[in-house]
């Protein structure tokens, strides 16, 4: 049975093959083609990795990627639904499952969600409960820069004190939409936010898009 990772991956693939390269993404700025760029290269040239979080390396990140982006569309996708190449320190074994179901789905969202009309998923059970431990595990430092108490919850589901504080908000969403939203994709995700007005107030200062 194939890893959550690996049903995200064939997701993200299909997503791109259906909207084509030129279509946009809620990457700013960046085209379907760019993303896939992005994936590639996070996947196969491993020295390009850094740049993704230190602006000192960010120009050779976006050298690599453009790179990727050159290839033919197709060739470029094969190149995502095949995996890591045996030389990719995502091909260690769990690498692949434990490191990218987050950024496959974001990703596939990203595509999807770019256009009109879109709905969410319908995802199954276990694969919502794995993005729930992602977010729920992960959510301090999602939520670093939170000037208030916060709390993720799933309707009639589980729920994690993420930042202790008075006053607090409750996010509320299904997993896939917390994780979308901790991504910064509040836009296109769909929660609520709750509590005391002026904490949803501050929160919305910096987190805007609910």
């Amino acid at each position: 049975m194939p890893s959550h990772a690996a049903a995200e991956r064939a997701a993200l693939v299909g997503a791109m093959r259906a909207a084509g390269p030129d279509a946009l993404t809620l990457c700013e700025g960046w085209t379907v083609r760019d993303l896939a760029g992005h994936v590639a290269a996070r996947e196969r040239r491993p020295d390009s990795g850094p740049g993704i979080m230190l602006p000192a390396f960010a120009g050779w990140t976006d050298h690599v990627r453009r790179g990727y982006t050159r290839r033919p569309f197709g060739e470029l996708l094969d190149m995502i639904a095949s995996g890591p190449p045996i030389t990719s320190p995502f091909a260690l074994p769990g690498a692949d499952a434990a490191l990218n179901l987050a950024e496959f789905f974001v990703h596939c969202e990203d595509v999807r969600r770019a256009a009109p009309e879109w709905e969410p998923r319908r995802l199954p059970a276990e694969r919502s409960a794995a993005l729930w431990r992602i977010v729920s595990a992960r959510g301090r430092y999602f939520y670093r820069g939170c000037p208030v108490g916060l709390e993720l919850a799933v309707p009639n589901g589980p729920h994690r004190v993420v930042r202790t504080g008075e006053p607090h908000v409750v996010l509320t969403g299904e997993a896939p939409e917390l994780l979308l939203h901790a991504f910064g994709r509040g836009d296109h995700a769909r929660v609520d936010v709750s509590g005391p007005a002026a904490a949803v107030e501050r929160f919305r200062t910096v987190h805007p898009h609910v």
